[in-house]
């Protein structure tokens, strides 16, 4: 067990995560958005959409992060998330649902790789620096936690009250209390420490001029992109659970004179939540898992994923549906166990006062693969059925990693 000092802000940062993920409607969101009449393909649209505008505000806000403060930029995306959540509790029309996708766009450029980089730099300033990957296993395990709590209470608020839509406004409650908790954070997480021996960093251009010179590293570029991919590929695919759940539900011989929707709810809060304590324990044991192997270990578990969809697909086109959920968990935890080992890799190759803006660059190289795969994904699962769809793109980017080192070996 690592000795990680469980300090007041060790639980400041725990909690936030907890806070993050109270999304009480991510365990319904494609649900949700097919009950208002879309099809695969405008939803496949939408979540690019989202996608590409963080990836048009990623990089900028987290430069803007670093140079003016990173509780401001934390705090301005909470607000932009509860603007967005309004907006999909009265959208009912493609063109509403845009508006509502692109604020949720801008609140996710200005909060992503923010709040590691806080965390990283509070770490280097408790001299803790060894313990990068535990650390963050940790919170996030505590992330892990809120979303399965989150499915949970989703699951029966819509058992009581049967609409996705008061679910969107429940979220709101979290996110004005993570408001109020990122304003408790001390004044000297707000900016890097080293600002103050390297007074340049204060300028946009002095933190561009370092920010590119540290993704030219070889090692650290292939462990952005190699979880960024990953990242991508579970951001693209995760919500096309939710028809497999709704599938082994019909398995389910109890409250059967209970309406669909009610019913659905309910176990599909509860399957959630059972997914989301596993993952939570993945994170926990990340740096366990991970020994002195972070740059094997990217590799080997890509592949793992990228199996764990190909055997759902095939799974889901033969309708074993329970099959196919059980190997859809795989990918989530096997995200749980990457992300800390990789984010603690990253950490160690760059310096705090820029962590925020190399952080960015790998969030804006996820959302470019998210908006292609979340399109390619939508178009598929329209032309062939969900389960063709995620074997066939699963495949080919097992593939393309295949070609990808087969070129790095001969280089």
């Amino acid at each position: 067990m690592e000795n990680i000092l469980k300090n007041r802000q060790y639980y400041k940062f725990c909690f936030y995560g907890f806070l993050k993920n109270l999304r009480f409607f991510d365990a319904f969101f494609i649900l949700f958005l097919i009950e208002k009449g879309l099809n695969f393909t405008q939803i496949g649209t939408l979540y690019a959409l989202r996608e590409i505008t963080t990836n048009l505000f990623e990089i900028p806000s987290g430069i803007i992060a670093d140079n003016f403060g990173r509780k401001r930029s934390l705090i301005a995306s909470l607000l932009v998330y509860i603007i967005s959540f309004l907006i999909f509790y009265i959208s009912d029309n493609y063109w509403l649902f845009f508006f509502a996708f692109l604020f949720y766009g801008i609140a996710e450029a200005f909060r992503s790789g923010t709040h590691k980089g806080i965390l990283m730099d509070y770490l280097k300033i408790n001299k803790m620096d060894n313990m990068k990957i535990a650390y963050y296993g940790h919170t996030r395990s505590w992330s892990q936690k809120g979303a399965a709590l989150s499915s949970l209470i989703a699951g029966i608020i819509i058992f009581y009250n049967g609409s996705y839509e008061m679910i969107f406004l429940y979220s709101i409650i979290p996110y004005v209390i993570n408001f109020l908790l990122i304003m408790s954070y001390p004044g000297e997480l707000d900016k890097s420490t080293e600002q103050s021996v390297r007074k340049e960093i204060f300028s946009i251009k002095a933190t561009v001029k370092e920010l590119f010179s540290v993704i030219r590293k070889p090692e650290v570029f292939s462990i952005l992109n190699t979880s960024a991919t990953h990242s991508a590929y579970l951001k693209a695919v995760k919500d096309y659970i939710q028809p497999v759940m709704v599938n082994v539900i019909i398995l389910i011989p109890l409250l059967q004179d209970t309406e669909i929707e009610k019913k659905n709810g309910l176990f599909i809060g509860i399957m959630y939540f059972l997914i989301y304590l596993i993952t939570s324990r993945a994170s926990r044991m990340a740096s366990q898992i991970a020994g002195n192997r972070e740059k094997s270990i990217a590799l080997t578990t890509l592949l793992l994923g990228f199996s764990s969809g190909i055997i759902c697909g095939i799974l889901y086109g033969v309708e074993l549906w329970i099959l196919a959920l059980i190997a859809f968990m795989g990918i989530y935890i096997i995200e749980n166990i990457r992300k800390p080992i990789l984010t603690g890799f990253i950490s160690d190759n760059t310096s705090n006062e820029i962590l925020t803006s190399v952080l960015s660059v790998q969030s804006q190289w996820k959302t470019i693969i998210t908006a292609l795969l979340s399109v390619s994904f939508g178009i598929l699962s329209d032309a062939f059925g969900i389960g063709a769809a995620l074997a066939g793109i699963s495949s080919f980017l097992m593939i393309w990693t295949f070609i990808i080192k087969a070129v790095k070996e001969r280089k």
